[in-house]
């Protein structure tokens, strides 16, 4: 699916050595290709123990883990949203993805020049903040200008584009972005087509230095209470102990350095995980011998449009699906097992997928 997520951030934040961490991130089962489509675009597993744990139950002679793209957007800096710097093209990759993770530097370090001279992610994040605001407002007054003769002729339709305007318009003016506005479905209708870019979900890393990853620091705190009213997740990365993970080509060595760091995990992981979140996606299984196999849907989509995904003939042609809960599976180790305690059940087209469910497919053409 053609979902992407942009890194932003003004310049030297950590932002290029992240997306790095990001395409050299290996899954255990395998050590998984990432692949470049631009030289600022990527493709990147989506790490899933519940793979892992199929594999080992099914012994498949293939395992397909599903994937993310991921962009690196050229670094912002004031005046972007009047084409100052790259602004321009950063402005326009940001309105080509669906969702955005915000990084902002949180550690010092006087060997990094920062572009504002200091520290201060409170900042960095208002200067971007304010770019994109700027942007999104001179988009929809144009189209509110467009409307309001319409409107004053009486025009309803045009009536309620202008008056849900005119709410985004007031609310970007006071410096809040797009998506926090208490918006009704019609005023989210109005802007639907608009790309909004500060109506993109966001996903803030903070990226810190290695003694603050875990409990975080004075800027780490500063910008949990600068977003604590935003529905949006943060993240702490160290990313020069990501960069020198992600240099361990050993899966093995990677684990010494995690436990050595008191890490379970790499957090580059748990961003893909979230990324993924983010972008109002989940995954179903395929699993049989010849191989398991994570597929990539939104939440909410029935049967037939996740056979889909497989293959178009599978939607066409749907009779039911035959599922297994992941826990089901996991719990009772075996497809069989799983039949025989009445735990394989048959669903039909109206049937919303659950996130982990372990499918099979008939259809007919």
């Amino acid at each position: 699916m053609a979902l992407q997520c942009g890194i932003v951030g003004l310049p030297n934040v950590g932002k290029s050595t992240l997306f790095n961490c990001l395409s050299k991130a290996k899954a255990q089962s395998a050590n998984y290709p990432f692949c470049t489509i631009e030289p600022n675009v990527g493709i990147i597993t989506v790490p899933d123990d519940r793979m892992d744990r199929l594999a080992e139950l099914v012994s498949p002679e293939k395992v397909q883990p599903t994937n993310v793209e991921i962009v690196d957007i050229a670094g912002l800096v004031k005046g972007a949203s009047k084409g100052e710097g790259l602004g321009n093209k950063f402005l326009a990759n940001i309105r080509e993805t669906n969702a955005i993770i915000h990084v902002l530097r949180c550690f010092e370090d006087d060997n990094i020049v920062h572009v504002d001279g200091s520290v201060d992610p409170v900042r960095d994040k208002e200067t971007i903040d304010f770019e994109l605001q700027i942007k999104d407002l001179e988009t929809i007054t144009k189209i509110r200008d467009k409307n309001i003769r319409t409107a004053k002729s009486g025009n309803k339709d045009a009536q309620k584009i202008v008056s849900s305007l005119e709410k985004y318009i007031k609310h970007l003016e006071s410096g809040q972005s797009a998506r926090s506005l208490d918006a009704t479905e019609g005023d989210l209708d109005v802007i639907s087509d608009l790309h909004l870019l500060t109506a993109k979900p966001i996903l803030y890393v903070c990226n810190v230095d290695e003694n603050t990853m875990k409990l975080g620091n004075k800027h780490v705190d500063a910008v949990r209470e600068l977003v604590k009213d935003e529905d949006a997740e943060i993240l702490l990365i160290a990313t020069a102990i990501e960069s020198e993970i992600a240099d361990l080509e050993d899966f093995e060595e990677q684990q010494m350095f995690l436990e050595e760091m008191g890490l379970e995990k790499p957090g580059v992981h748990h961003l893909i995980q979230a990324t993924y979140k983010l972008l109002n996606l989940q995954t179903y299984f395929t699993a049989g011998v010849k191989e398991v196999r994570a597929w990539t849907i939104t939440k909410g989509m029935k049967a037939p449009q996740a056979a889909g995904v497989i293959h178009t003939d599978f939607e066409k042609g749907f009779i039911r699906a035959e599922v297994i809960a992941y826990n089901d599976f996991n719990t009772l180790e075996s497809e069989q097992s799983c039949k025989e305690a009445g735990k394989m059940k048959v669903q039909g087209k109206d049937y919303i997928v659950e996130d982990g469910d372990v499918m099979h497919f008939l259809f007919n053409v």
